[in-house]
């Protein structure tokens, strides 16, 4: 059966509400997910031009809203980038869109993928979790909000390690047990 937007989105929403804020690896999240100003964009993409193309679409589109009404956009990815190593690769893409659209200093983008891995950890290291997703992910995200969020928030710095301190005392076997992946029911990405 293939993914319907739908049910990448109920993924999306149910990793964000149990994982990303439920074990508040985000403190800034809870506000713009309570508020309604995240965005949910699902790509048909199917090769990584076409994902090119959705994120183009998709920055103008954030920057066309009001940041009370759109705030942050999830561009999720269910078709393409399965392979951590492309999804890695496609980020330097993405970064080289922001500036050619010279929105450097305006938006982030922030990555979230099934596979995730920092560098210098072993693949099946618990903190690669922090940043894993149900699918490939990038997240869009406003400057201006992030200093925001900053600013409201002392120590920002502290939150990576505060992550990693988390996920190691939920064990794999806790994490499993948020039930935070993939629909079973859903196709992997191509």
């Amino acid at each position: 059966m293939a993914s319907s937007d739908a049910t990448v989105i109920d993924d999306m929403r149910r990793w964000l509400e149990r994982a990303v804020i439920g074990l508040n690896l985000c403190p800034f999240a809870k506000a713009v997910h309570t508020k309604g100003q995240i965005h949910y964009a699902v790509s048909a993409a199917t090769d990584a031009e076409a994902l090119r193309q959705d994120l183009i679409r998709e920055l103008k589109e954030l920057l066309a809203h009001e940041a009370s009404a759109r705030d942050t956009t999830l561009l999720i990815a269910p078709k393409v980038l399965a392979d951590f190593l492309e999804y890695n690769d496609f980020l330097g893409v993405a970064n080289r869109v922001l500036r050619k659209m010279k929105l450097e200093g305006m938006v982030q983008i922030a990555s979230f993928h099934p596979g995730f891995q920092f560098g210098g950890t072993d693949a099946n290291d618990i903190t690669n979790y922090t940043n894993r997703a149900p699918y490939p992910c990038l997240h869009l995200l406003r400057e201006a909000s992030i200093d925001r969020a900053v600013a409201a928030f002392p120590e920002a710095e502290a939150i990576f390690e505060r992550n990693k301190a988390t996920m190691e005392a939920l064990g794999q076997n806790g994490w499993d047990a948020l039930g935070v992946g993939k629909s079973p029911d859903e196709d992997p990405p191509k």
